[in-house]
């Protein structure tokens, strides 16, 4: 996994980067400012279009400064530097990168205090105003600058973070933030990357390797973590030679009504995909003809309520409720009845949620370890109106603790929330799998591998990562603009074999 830190374990890592590698600290500027370079010179190859470095009088400032002279060592024609003096106070790098570049040719202008925003004729900024150290929404002088900035529709290169947005804990809905169409930053993506409120200010996002101390940034024990395929690999179960279907489980998946079998049919058939050893339906008798039409290899029991008392739902090794199966009192009865008698952990999804949020004292009934797959609606439904998605997290860390279940808040970096408080963000998914069902698979491959006997935990993980990797292989290669559930389902044994290769 990669940690993902918060801005003051940020500070703390380069700290010990510089007394423990050992490294002065302007040489690890610039080592960082050579990485953004490097990147930046293979993505914008025109040595004669305009840039210009916009840079603020502390350390990203400082990274501002050997960025611009870099670029002019790299034969870039005409950059220009443009410093944002609204404070007293330099740090030491900035003023000793402010001297060698004032050996340059460089042009360099200051924009003091009430001075007016000078004309801007370059064809890229780059934004080195501020950096990860923001902790107050932007005012003032810095405000009226970025302001005019993004007037200009420019294309911008943020330098670690565009400027006024936090990288981490909770962005105001109405902050000023310089608009980047590309973010390169420095070793690991910030939290607040992965979270919808990015999504006004960053088109595009690069992380590079800055060389900070891998083995310190592990021990700092982040709770945040980002999934990375090696983690999928090491997880995974290979199949083996005299297995059998009793090997790998028999899942049940309750789901469906007459009109909306759909749902039903995308669940159960990407639990069999997914390589669960039996799968069984748990459908209206209305659904049977299209069950067996559509995938004769999954079983089916009759929803009817008058007999859920004789349906064995102990010798399922899981269960998956949600998809498609309504909240009449029929389907509520059913959910409560395997709450009070299957005590193993339960994939909860879809109408199941939305029923849990309507009976609150049932989720004092979940079997331990159930898991709970909401988007942004369904959670807050559940746990109460919240402004955004940072608070959604701590929100899920304290009900993940309190009813020692697992939270899959659904997103485009999918985020599982577990009973210890770790959060891990999903590092697959694309924007081609915006479509319904989507999520109706999901719940069939999470249902699917916990009746393969992996953890609830790893069962997320894997179920996000796989159902996320499954899309990116049929939408980035063949340049899809719409993945659908169906042909997901279908894609992941390929998706999987390939993993455990």
């Amino acid at each position: 996994m990669l940690p993902l830190l918060t801005a003051a374990q940020i500070r703390e890592a380069d700290a010990y980067t510089i007394a423990h590698e050992p490294i002065a600290s302007i040489h690890l500027m610039e080592r960082a400012s050579k990485a953004f370079v490097g990147w930046f010179i293979n993505h914008f190859p025109d040595k004669k279009q305009t840039i210009s470095v916009y840079c603020g009088t502390g350390n990203n400032g400082g990274d501002g400064l050997v960025i611009a002279r870099m670029l002019n060592e790299h034969q870039y024609k005409s950059v220009n530097i443009k410093i944002a003096r609204f404070s007293a106070k330099a740090t030491d790098d900035f003023n000793t990168n402010l001297e060698r570049a004032q050996q340059t040719a460089i042009l360099i202008k200051e924009i003091k205090p009430g001075d007016a925003v000078p004309d801007e004729n370059g064809e890229i900024i780059i934004d080195a105003l501020l950096g990860s150290g923001l902790n107050k929404p932007l005012a003032g002088d810095y405000k009226i600058l970025v302001d005019r900035l993004n007037s200009l529709h420019k294309t911008v290169v943020a330098v670690d973070v565009p400027t006024g947005f936090f990288s981490d804990g909770e962005v105001p809905a109405d902050a000023t933030v310089l608009k980047a169409d590309l973010v390169i930053t420095f070793q690991q993506p910030k939290i607040n990357f992965l979270l919808p409120e990015c999504g006004p200010y960053i088109n595009c996002l690069e992380t590079v390797n800055i060389g900070i101390d891998e083995k310190y940034l592990q021990s700092l024990n982040s709770p945040y973590q980002l999934v990375e395929e090696k983690d999928i690999r090491q997880m995974l179960k290979p199949r083996h030679r005299f297995s059998n279907k009793g090997t790998y489980g028999h899942a049940l998946i309750v789901a469906g009504q007459p009109e909306t079998m759909g749902a039903a049919l995308l669940s159960a058939s990407a639990c069999v995909y997914a390589g669960a050893g039996l799968t069984t339906a748990c459908v209206p008798q209305g659904g049977l003809n299209a069950l067996n039409t559509y995938m004769p290899e999954i079983m089916a029991v009759i929803q009817n309520h008058l007999h859920f008392p004789q349906i064995e739902w102990d010798k399922y090794n899981s269960i998956g409720i949600g998809p498609g199966m309504g909240k009449d009192q029929d389907a509520l009865f059913l959910l409560k009845d395997i709450l009070h008698r299957y005590k193993k952990p339960v994939v909860i999804d879809a109408d199941a949620l939305n029923m849990l949020a309507a009976n609150k004292d049932l989720l004092h009934k979940l079997p331990p370890n159930s898991i709970l797959t909401p988007h942004m609606k369904e959670f807050d439904r559940l746990f109460g109106d919240h402004t955004n998605w940072w608070q959604r997290i701590q929100t899920g860390i304290q009900k993940a603790k309190e009813h020692q279940f697992y939270l899959l808040l659904k997103n485009d970096y999918t985020i599982v929330i577990t009973p210890q408080g770790k959060v891990y963000f999903n590092s697959t998914s694309n924007p081609a799998m915006a479509t319904g069902g989507m999520g109706d698979v999901l719940t069939g491959i999470i249902t699917s591998l916990l009746a393969q006997k992996y953890t609830s935990e790893e069962a997320c993980i894997i179920g996000a990562y796989i159902h996320g990797k499954a899309g990116d292989e049929l939408a980035l290669p063949n340049r899809m603009n719409a993945v659908l559930p169906a042909q997901l389902a279908a894609r992941l044994p390929y998706t999987m074999a390939k993993l455990m290769a």
